[in-house]
């Protein structure tokens, strides 16, 4: 009678207990209350999700994408109004915000509207040991979509 106990807390029962709490053994019914989960629970550091992005944030990480050669500048069509297409078309076969070695990302980001609709915006880019700077300007159209209205790197209108 002792083998027949030791053998059935030393099978699939304790398989199950070696994989986490919650778990179940794969072709096995789920259990009729309690964790639905199958994989145990992670820990991350990751900030929790806050909502969507200002559009100055997300702005600024397209302008980047163009600005880098990580994106074509047409990818910016129907995202920017006035001159900042012509900015973009002479500023992007240049790549001013590509480094060598480091891929730049976006360090610090912040905006200032002006007035309803219109946000003049900054962003500083980072590459390694190499910082650089953009400010941009958007305005909000008619239909509620925001566009990019002008762009300037390092303190000179292009």
């Amino acid at each position: 009678m002792s083998t027949t106990a030791t053998r059935a807390t030393s099978g699939p029962a304790r398989r199950r207990d070696q994989r986490g709490p919650g778990t179940v053994r794969p072709g096995s019914p789920r259990p009729a209350a309690g964790p639905t989960r199958t994989t145990p629970a992670r820990t991350t550091t990751a900030a929790p999700a806050r909502g969507p992005l200002p559009p100055h944030v997300l702005f600024a990480e397209r302008l980047l994408a163009v600005l880098s050669g990580a994106r074509p500048v047409h990818w910016m069509l129907g995202q920017t109004v006035g001159e900042a297409y012509d900015q973009l078309i002479r500023l992007a076969p240049t790549t001013p915000l590509r480094a060598r070695g480091a891929r730049p990302v976006v360090r610090r980001c912040g905006g200032f509207p002006l007035r309803p609709g219109v946000v003049e915006a900054f962003a500083s880019i980072a590459a390694g040991e190499q910082v650089r700077a953009m400010a941009f300007r958007l305005e909000q159209g008619t239909d509620g979509k925001w566009r990019c209205a002008a762009v300037e790197l390092g303190g000179e209108r292009h």
